[in-house]
């Protein structure tokens, strides 16, 4: 087990890697710079731009700024913000614990309501609520989360003439304005997993309940609630695990938009502007974040496989 998992984080390693360096390059090839954005006002001079350009290191090839910020990073340097010309580590780790909030909040709820969902219309498969409960999987499914949000702001505004702080409060600072703020943010980015882990999770189920060795159960006279949940669902969860870990990718994703949409001071609300002002490295930054947590992600699910299938345990224990 442990050779497997040092494995998976060296194929992560490798590919954190690539994405940082492609990332580095793309940002290189979109039209205009730092600099330019940041002098489009002020009149600068053509010499001022170029000693500008300088300092930030920009008048380098390319190739040669990649490897002395692959040099600084494994040092732990991140480099500089162009604009607000703090570290780069600092002005993100402050950003890392409002995005970490909304992304765990989303997938909790999403997963505990795809898993009610999904075994709900397992259990009532061919119903009026089993075709009730498919259907607003799939218009959540079509629906994107920034829409969603949009329509539980316009909904909360025209009816109950209410509206969520605009001023964003931690929750150890006042935790009733935090929740009021983030709630919204929360169920937008969840309702898109609930429909997906619904969907996967009433698929499994029913082809769990229709399996030998849950006819077997029943015929040992089990109680029908434990055969749902100890063995039916369990089963089931294999499948659940792999799809969380993808949609991890779509959770931060749209993180990206949420953040801007409720001024939520996150890495995603960051990363947006880091792009529209070509702020390289903090672009660079959120960007090692989300590949590094979502590989991580994958990491432990893989590893939860062996907690939740013991055949998969035993299997790695004999090879």
């Amino acid at each position: 087990m442990i050779s497997y998992a040092l494995r998976r984080l060296g194929y992560g390693a490798v590919v954190m890697v690539m994405v940082t360096i492609l990332v580095f390059v793309i940002m290189r090839l979109v039209p205009g710079d730092a600099v330019s954005l940041m002098l489009q006002e002020t009149g600068a001079s053509r010499e001022e731009a170029d000693a500008l350009r300088a300092e930030f290191g920009l008048d380098a090839p390319v190739w040669t700024q990649l490897w002395h910020w692959l040099a600084g990073a494994a040092q732990g340097d991140l480099g500089t913000s162009f604009y607000s010309r703090e570290p780069v580590v600092e002005l993100f780790l402050a950003r890392v614990p409002v995005t970490v909030q909304l992304g765990l909040l989303a997938m909790l709820v999403g997963t505990l309501l795809g898993l009610t969902v999904g075994v709900i219309a397992a259990v009532t498969r061919g119903s009026a609520v089993d075709g009730t409960l498919r259907l607003i999987a799939v218009a959540f499914l079509s629906v994107p989360n920034f829409v969603v949000a949009l329509l539980v702001l316009t909904g909360l505004a025209i009816w109950f003439v209410w509206s969520p702080p605009i001023v964003y409060a931690g929750p150890t600072e006042d935790f009733t304005s935090w929740w009021q703020q983030i709630i919204i943010p929360v169920l937008a980015l969840g309702t898109g997993m609930m429909a997906s882990v619904a969907r996967l999770t009433r698929s499994s189920m029913l082809e769990s309940l229709g399996s030998d060795y849950i006819r077997t159960v029943r015929a040992k006279g089990v109680r029908e609630r434990t055969v749902l949940l100890k063995h039916s669902l369990r089963n089931s969860t294999i499948a659940v695990l792999t799809l969380l870990g993808l949609e991890l990718a779509t959770v931060l994703g749209g993180t990206v938009i949420i953040e801007q949409m409720f001024a939520l001071p996150g890495t995603g609300q960051l990363i947006y502007q880091a792009v529209l002002d070509r702020d390289y490295p903090v672009v660079v930054a959120c960007t090692i974040f989300y590949a590094a947590l979502f590989i991580i992600t994958i990491i432990i699910i893989d590893l939860l496989y062996a907690l939740v299938d013991p055949r998969i345990r035993h299997g790695r224990a004999l090879s």
